[in-house]
């Protein structure tokens, strides 16, 4: 179905090919994971199958990429429509629209489809995404992951043969995500529908794929293989496959269920040990909100939710997609007015605050870090966040080198990937050093590599003082950094307490390793490591 012909991909800005040697082949119906370290030319390569890549993006194609036949260079992405459906890393950019069922209906009327066909396929993409009770919501109103799973339908309403999705369950919550991935899977079982899919939270997928592609970067040659083969060597690789590597698996396990089966001796050597806790010494409160309630308009977001934000304590908020973290996130900067209960930042309400007082008090990277970004380039950037903050030049590109080295100053930040402006965005906030910092979804789009340095950084900011909120769907990274954990639903606080104990009370939320040792307090594969590695 896609034939790959020697391709290489050259951009005038660079000293060395986004991808090079490119030769393979992807066959009808099959589920093609590729996967990467961040600049390592994913989202090239899938810009190359549906003509973006050369025709929009720039670049030049060396070699030829063929879709059912169709050569992509002589193929503008408009006459790939009918043929390959795009899902990138930014929904918002996709919309043309303003609601759910008009957004999902709008690529089937582009290709002339007769309205009975439209209306069935809009009601069954509706159905399947989890989507019906939103069909009339404007878009602008919709979360992140609900935002998300909108852009994957309007493509699935077309019924391409190829599907290219680029991070499809990065803001997804993990009951949505796999709902998901059950379509897709569908999709190629039942249909025979091709799908090529990059994505950096392996956990999700990789027990999904036919093949993995692995691109290492820094100009090692891509490697196409059996998935327990490529996870073998790969240096990007999910939990349950580094728990395999640690235990000494082998063929190493990619789903939870295949790491049970080989975990009897594993669990019976850990039996009776405990990890050390990471519970943070009890500091002072530096933000909280007590009985908040707040509305949307017509829809009340938040309903009595309490929290409180204390010195050296990392806080993990999650929960479903629209419970109504992002709107307590908002609160507590003073983007949303207290319909009924209180909200105070270091002595501040933060709606009434003075905006040049309260960033000196707490500092939100939001989900879409554009917001923060006004200037030509990194460079820029960093320097304009040094001056607002009044801290030494090279301060933020400091932040920016320590969390992802290969960002280069000249760079523009509307052509960086979801993940390198998180990065950037991330800086930019924490050049302030406010001693509330909050982070919406902070590992969308980072590779592993990049998601430990940057829990590094946080626990660093933990260290010296910071209170840290962070609104995520990654549950590996909430038991990985967070000392405790609230969990949202409906916009009413349903669970908080000792990460520990939060996350493996539900399935839903519990890390890959807990579910393997369960019932043991195992977390992680760095606790498990070193209690293996250590004396016996």
């Amino acid at each position: 179905m896609i034939t790959f012909e020697q391709v290489s991909v050259q951009y005038a800005d660079t000293a060395s090919p986004a991808i090079a040697g490119l030769d393979l082949t992807v066959p009808e119906g099959e589920l093609c994971l590729l996967v990467g370290p961040s600049g390592s030319g994913k989202s090239t390569l899938l810009g190359t199958v549906n003509g973006l890549v050369p025709h929009f993006t720039g670049g030049t194609l060396h070699g030829r990429v063929t879709v059912d036949g169709r050569d992509t260079r002589t193929h503008r992405p408009r006459d790939l429509a009918d043929l390959v459906g795009t899902v990138g890393q930014d929904p918002l950019a996709h919309f043309v629209t303003d609601t759910v069922e008009d957004e999902l209906a709008y690529g089937m009327e582009s290709l002339g489809l007769a309205p009975d066909v439209m209306r069935r396929r809009v009601e069954e993409t509706l159905d399947l995404l989890g989507l019906a009770d939103l069909r009339d919501r404007a878009l602008t109103s919709l979360s992140g992951g609900q935002q998300q799973r909108v852009a994957i339908g309007s493509v699935l309403t077309v019924h391409p043969r190829v599907l290219v999705l680029d991070e499809p369950t990065s803001a997804l919550d993990p009951g949505a995500a796999e709902e998901v991935l059950a379509v897709l899977q569908r999709l190629v079982h039942d249909l025979g529908t091709t799908v090529l899919l990059a994505e950096h939270r392996l956990e999700r997928v990789v027990q999904y794929a036919d093949r993995v592609l692995l691109l290492p970067g820094a100009g090692g040659p891509p490697v196409l293989g059996d998935p327990a083969e490529v996870m073998a060597h790969s240096p990007v690789h999910p939990p349950v496959v580094a728990l395999g590597r640690a235990a000494g698996w082998s063929p190493l396990p990619l789903s939870v269920r295949d790491a049970r089966r080989r975990a009897a001796p594993l669990r019976e050597r850990l039996a009776g040990r405990t990890p050390p806790s990471p519970a943070a010494a009890p500091g002072e409160v530096l933000a909280e909100a007590a009985r908040l309630v707040v509305r949307r308009g017509p829809t009340a977001a938040l309903r009595g939710a309490d929290l409180d934000l204390r010195a050296g304590r990392i806080t993990a908020l999650m929960g479903r997609n629209g419970a109504g973290k992002s709107t307590l996130m908002g609160s507590l900067v003073g983007l949303h007015a207290p319909a009924g209960g209180t909200v105070r930042v270091g002595g501040l309400v933060p709606h009434k605050a003075r905006p040049q007082e309260l960033i000196r008090r707490i500092g939100l990277v939001p989900q879409d870090p554009r917001d923060l970004l006004c200037t030509e380039s990194v460079g820029a950037e960093c320097a304009s966040a040094d001056r607002d903050a009044g801290a030494p030049a090279g301060t933020c590109r400091a932040l920016v080198t320590g969390l992802l080295p290969s960002l280069d100053d000249d760079r523009h930040p509307r052509d960086l990937s979801e993940g390198q402006r998180l990065i950037l965005a991330l800086a930019v906030v924490l050049t302030a050093k406010p001693p509330v910092i909050l982070l919406d979804e902070p590992t969308r789009g980072l590779d592993y590599a990049a998601k430990a340095r940057l829990v590094t950084v946080l626990r660093e900011l933990a260290a010296a003082g910071h209170a840290v909120l962070l609104a995520t769907h990654d549950v590996e990274l909430a038991a990985e950094l967070a000392h405790r954990t609230v969990v949202l639903a409906e916009g009413e606080v349903v669970a908080e307490g000792p990460t520990a104990e939060v996350v493996t009370a539900s399935p839903v939320f519990a890390p890959q390793v807990a579910k393997v040792l369960a019932p043991g307090p195992w977390l992680t594969v760095g606790q498990v490591r070193a209690e293996l590695d250590g004396p016996a």
